[in-house]
């Protein structure tokens, strides 16, 4: 009865331990991509200042906060030479690689050079095939002989000597034989030739005896008649003065070699204009100027093919239709009151001397009223996923200070009957903006590569920003991430957020 008790405590006791390994553990294959808004003023040809702000990161199961992910004390998203790809409407446009990063009000980010994309190299030009080799003969298998070719002289003279060397003929003994020209001193067959006429004046070289110009040149130079002078004045060489260890005395300078120095900090100078090191770095982008652009900045560990967000209408006419409906929402949401038609003029009563053609007159129809234009007009219509149907959003702003002067975001997208549907609403005034920000759109932008698009906005309050990404499906816009403390993007969501009707 032990024995068998002992038995099963120890089956008791192994079962936990085998309950704990689940099988086969495989590696989670993690993908890094990181989602950042690149800020800049001027032209985008020549830009005055930039900035990159990171927003998001996914490392394959979660979006984190790309401004303060693995900060050490820099986040990863701005690490030295990292590149980003610059979105415009999914279509890549540029690059903008990191080359450092600094702080600016509290936030990390990012400054660099802008980079053309790279041309694709030429495809190169298929090679035609007509079965001659480089010689222009048939490619076969066959060893051909080639002659060295020569000149046409050479040739005939090669001609004629083997003509005479492998004739027949007998040779004639009076024949005049040509000879080569022996390479002898011309001076010593000109003398052998031409008698030599003894008062011919006879050349001589200049025999290069430097003791003679040295003894000259110590006693001095003789006169007409050969004799030395004594009264000319002599030049003489200037003796070296002693040395001490191999070095000139103090009173002469020297220059010592630069090369024999040890210290590795010294600066070294050189001729001509110093390379530049590294990519230019922009100058810091400080505060939010009038004339700011914003562009869409993706970073990824892997290739992926470009996925552009237009949306094609089956009829042009449809997108100017939603556009006015919008429109015709943001005014009512904003508060602007449309003016009245003009009431038309009021047709006189006829008496009964006019006639039946005058009393057919009826009064012209009144003009309808000029439709109250909205400020900083933003309207753009996405395909936010392959085959779904347009999601449209439009942003505008009323004229006036403090609470006279609102700001409207409308994302909407057609039902079945081509009506637009608001899925989602946020209007505020420039005296609550810290308690509901002011949405600005930047782009779409597939935040974790599944070929989805979300909607970035700029969360613009009166003291500080953020950025926040909104999926739209089925019919509701849901905020996925936001950047920062969350109250200022909680109250425009719980404020703002339409349901779907």
């Amino acid at each position: 009865m032990r024995s068998t008790a002992a038995a099963g405590s120890a089956l008791l006791m192994t079962l936990p331990i085998a309950a704990q390994y689940p099988g086969q553990v495989k590696p989670n294959q993690q993908t890094m991509r990181a989602i950042a808004v690149l800020e800049w003023s001027g032209d985008e040809e020549h830009p005055k200042a930039s900035r990159l702000v990171p927003v998001a990161l996914y490392d394959g199961d979660h979006l984190e906060d790309a401004g303060i992910y693995l900060a050490r004390p820099a986040p990863l998203a701005l690490s030295t030479e990292v590149e980003y790809e610059l979105k415009d409407n999914g279509k890549t446009t540029g690059l903008f690689v990191v080359s450092t990063a600094g702080q600016e009000q509290g936030s990390w980010v990012g400054f660099g050079a802008w980079k053309p994309l790279p041309k694709p190299k030429a495809a190169a030009a298929p090679k035609i095939d007509n079965g001659k080799d480089e010689w222009g003969n048939d490619a076969d298998n066959k060893p051909v002989l080639h002659r060295k070719h020569h000149d046409d002289k050479d040739a005939s003279s090669d001609k004629s000597s083997s003509d005479d060397t492998n004739s027949n003929a007998p040779v004639d003994p009076d024949r005049p034989t040509l000879h080569k020209k022996t390479s002898s001193n011309d001076s010593d067959s000109a003398s052998s030739s031409t008698p030599t006429d003894p008062d011919r004046p006879t050349l001589h070289k200049k025999t290069s005896d430097k003791s003679s110009d040295d003894d000259s040149a110590s006693n001095g130079a003789s006169n007409g008649s050969g004799q030395v002078d004594p009264d000319r004045p002599k030049l003489k060489k200037k003796a070296d003065k002693p040395s001490q260890a191999g070095r000139p005395m103090d009173d002469e300078g020297h220059v010592e070699s630069v090369n024999t120095l040890s210290d590795p900090d010294r600066p070294k100078l050189s001729r001509g204009k110093p390379a530049e090191q590294g990519g230019k770095v922009l100058p810091t982008l400080m505060g939010l100027p009038a004339d700011m652009h914003q562009v869409v900045a993706v970073s990824d560990a892997k290739n992926r093919p470009e996925h552009v967000w237009s949306y094609s209408w089956a009829n042009p006419a449809d997108e100017g239709n939603m556009k006015a409906a919008m429109e015709d929402l943001a005014r009512g949401a904003l508060g602007i009151i449309q003016p009245a038609p003009l009431e038309a003029p009021k047709a006189k009563t006829p008496n009964m001397r006019t006639t039946s053609t005058a009393r057919r007159k009826v009064a012209a129809p009144a003009a309808p009223p000029v439709p109250v234009p909205l400020l900083d007009e933003q309207f753009r219509v996405f395909e936010l996923a392959y085959g779904s149907g347009a999601t449209m959003v439009l942003s505008a702003r009323t004229n006036g200070e403090g609470a006279k002067q609102k700001f409207v975001t409308l994302i909407c997208q057609p039902n079945i009957y081509g009506k637009v549907t608001v899925v989602f609403k946020s209007v505020t005034d420039a005296a609550h903006l810290d308690d509901t920000p002011r949405m600005r759109l930047v782009d779409a932008v597939d935040v974790m590569a599944d070929n989805r698009g979300e909607l970035l906005f700029e969360l613009r309050g009166a003291t500080q920003r953020q950025f926040a990404l909104y999926r739209v499906l089925r019919g509701q816009a849901t905020r996925l991430f936001a950047t920062g403390p969350g109250s200022i993007v909680q109250g425009a969501d719980d404020d703002t957020a339409v349901p779907h009707s």
